[in-house]
């Protein structure tokens, strides 16, 4: 499956990749934005990219074969931004891309439970295996059900959150909840027959809250940032995509933190949203938001 990069041509616009200038892509993935800032950064210009799915940089690398000598891959966080550096000894860096969204084929391909719309094991897991011990089988089976309801609540704003951790504990008595399937039917059980065939999905926020849960993903964003600002060189620019309203908050309120501190400039007023005619193209592009920044000191 080709995976559609979103936002392109706004990140070009915003990071404004010059020729021999330097770049990190936090979360590589296949690759689709960094060929891009590889194409205008010519002949001189680096590209660090890092991914916490070692299947990813193996994509990448077969995507990014034409620019091997100017690519540097690293599995591992992007929330270890700094030491990533140090030890690839990359410098001086000229913008920073965050896109904070999953890939075509992480939900499609990898078997990891990421879709609500096909059978897999319960596992949600970016990260090599022996790396996160947590996974979303186990939150549905073992955690409390106050737990459960606090991150379905705060990670995925689910109004159902009381009712659905209720069912899922009461479900799970009879029989563990294993695969995706098993727990689309326990949320189906839970939610207002009116809500089942909605808009969006009634499973969305329940897996977009396990997802979260899995993979620290709000702590992460909240420890990276700091690191961005402080890694970026003077007159460095920085593009950050996030995909539902908690990730949008937190980069939000720091860009604006740290614009009242003179430290970086705002170069987008609102976020930036998709055009209609990537909307019909590429419709995981509709929940997409961009915010740029330029460091200043």
């Amino acid at each position: 499956m080709t995976h559609i990069p979103v936002l392109i041509k706004e990140v070009i616009k915003y990071l404004d990749p010059k020729p021999n200038e330097n770049f990190i892509d936090c979360t590589i993935g296949q690759g689709g934005h960094a060929k891009l800032i590889l194409e205008k950064t010519l002949p001189e210009g680096k590209v660090l990219g890092i991914d916490a799915d070692s299947r990813q940089i193996e994509n990448s690398k077969l995507q990014l074969e034409n620019f091997k000598e100017r690519i540097i891959l690293v599995n591992d966080s992007y929330s270890n931004l700094k030491d990533i550096i140090e030890k690839a000894n990359f410098e001086p860096i000229n913008g920073i891309l965050l896109d904070l969204g999953m890939s075509s084929e992480q939900l499609e391909e990898s078997k990891r439970g990421f879709s609500f719309q096909k059978d897999e094991m319960l596992d949600m897991r970016y990260y090599d295996k022996n790396q996160n011990e947590l996974t979303a089988e186990k939150i549905i089976n073992e955690w409390k059900q106050a737990d459960i309801e606090e991150i379905l609540k705060e990670y995925g704003e689910e109004r159902f959150s009381r009712q659905i951790a209720n069912k899922i504990v009461e479900e799970r008595k009879i029989k563990e909840i294993k695969s995706t399937l098993q727990l689309v039917e326990v949320i189906k059980k839970a939610v207002p027959v009116k809500f089942q065939f909605g808009r969006i999905h009634c499973a969305t926020r329940v897996f977009q809250a396990l997802r979260i849960a899995v993979n620290d993903e709000l702590n992460n964003l909240t420890k990276v940032l700091p690191q961005i600002i402080s890694v970026l060189s003077p007159g460095g620019r920085i593009a950050i995509i996030s995909f539902h309203s908690l990730e949008d908050r937190i980069v939000k309120n720091f860009f604006k933190e740290k614009d009242k501190d003179k430290v970086i400039k705002i170069l987008t007023k609102k976020s930036i949203t998709a055009d209609f005619e990537e909307l019909r193209e590429n419709h995981r592009s509709r929940s997409a938001k961009l915010r740029a920044v330029i460091k200043i000191t």
